[in-house]
């Protein structure tokens, strides 16, 4: 996802099955939540880090190994408490881990990201729940960590005004327009953005 600000240009988690992210210039900072593939895809990184020199490159403690296989080194570790400051934008850090997918997988370190005061939330893939008030919520959609109703507690617990889907490149068409309507219909309050699924574009 590409965060555009009224001072910087972030882009979240560059993976496996985004589409696009290679052609972004002139980026303050690439930011990743956590090492799976689908949030860090090392074939393509290198490429995108080298195009974007000024960019700084921002990752949880447990990908730094898959940086290195790649020859890459970050820009900074994210833990939780820390915060980041890009071309005048505030990006803070929390979180910690990432959601249990099953017990007999291993739980990564898993860093998500506020923007500003709470202007936009990026959770990667755990359900942290933050103490400021969110303006716009990226909402996973389908993982195999996360259950409908999970979703939909999330987004009632954090309560944004405008909620874009992310995390949904496991539902078909069909499905998303079923995972949709559970969330928008048990969770109505916020607006629910949904972008072009080929333009991952956040402005």
């Amino acid at each position: 996802m590409l965060l555009s600000t009224d001072t910087a240009r972030l882009l979240f988690d560059p993976g496996a099955f985004s589409t696009g992210f290679e052609s972004a210039r002139e980026l303050d900072a690439i930011l990743i939540t956590h090492q799976h593939f689908d949030h860090l895809d090392g074939s393509r990184l290198p490429a995108l880090v080298e195009a974007n020199p000024g960019a700084a490159l921002v990752v949880d403690e447990d990908s730094v190994p898959e940086l290195e296989k790649v020859g890459l080194t970050p820009t900074s570790v994210a833990r939780p408490g820390d915060t980041f400051t890009f071309g005048g934008t505030s990006v803070s850090v929390v979180g910690g881990r990432h959601a249990t997918i099953h017990e007999d997988t291993p739980t990564p370190a898993n860093a998500g990201y506020i923007v500003d005061d709470g202007a936009f939330y990026h959770p990667g893939d755990a359900l942290f729940v933050p103490e400021q008030r969110i303006d716009v919520l990226g909402l996973p959609m389908a993982a195999p960590w996360m259950k409908t109703s999970e979703a939909v507690d999330f987004l009632r617990a954090v309560r944004p005004r405008v909620a874009v889907p992310i995390h949904e490149a496991l539902l078909s068409e069909v499905g998303f327009q079923v995972q949709q309507s559970f969330v928008t219909g048990l969770a109505a309050d916020p607006e629910f953005l949904a972008l072009p699924r080929d333009v991952p574009t956040l402005v």
